[in-house]
């Protein structure tokens, strides 16, 4: 977990034990280290069940958290991401780098576009995300963004009020 600050992996671990104390299971990109493997061993270490979704290319270079309950390996990318969709009850994004930003704009794109209805959140404690989202707000108010694709998601800065918008109740 070289590079990343301790405030975030502890931050990662917070979410980890709070998914554990909530009973529900965990669905990640199947990585052992940075911010996904603190969120998987905390909410294990809390009796959650983890499900790893990680590429093949991934596993031989040994990122795989081979301690997840489940661990679905996949040929790519676009195949992870999929598989981790229809495993994913909603979607919370931590802070992290491209490919986390990768992945947040396309479930975030997807839900817009009525192509899965779950919450979509970001949880920016810090200010990690204030320029993306600034230059996001910016594209609305230059008419590239719609108001209902930035109000599709949900912006927290605590881990509480992150996953209660995760939680969506079964309609009837």
């Amino acid at each position: 977990m070289e590079g990343i600050p301790s405030y975030y992996l502890e931050l990662a671990a917070e979410v980890g034990r709070e998914i554990a104390t909530r009973g529900w299971e965990l669905v990640s990109g199947g990585g052992r280290s940075a911010m996904m493997g603190a969120v998987g061993a905390a909410a294990r270490t809390g009796g959650a069940r983890t499900t790893g979704v990680i590429p093949r290319a991934l596993v031989e270079l040994e990122w795989a958290d081979h301690d997840s309950d489940e661990l679905l390996l996949v040929d790519t990318m676009r195949e992870r991401k999929a598989l981790m969709e229809a495993h994913a009850d909603a979607f919370l994004t931590l802070p992290g780098g491209i490919g986390t930003c990768e992945e947040l704009f396309e479930v975030w794109t997807a839900g817009y576009l009525r192509m899965h209805a779950k919450p979509v959140v970001l949880l920016d404690p810090d200010g990690h995300y204030t320029g993306l989202l600034d230059w996001v707000r910016g594209l609305g108010e230059r008419g590239f963004v719609r108001p209902e694709a930035l109000s599709r998601l949900v912006v927290a800065t605590d881990v509480t009020t992150a996953l209660d918008a995760c939680w969506k109740p079964e309609e009837t």
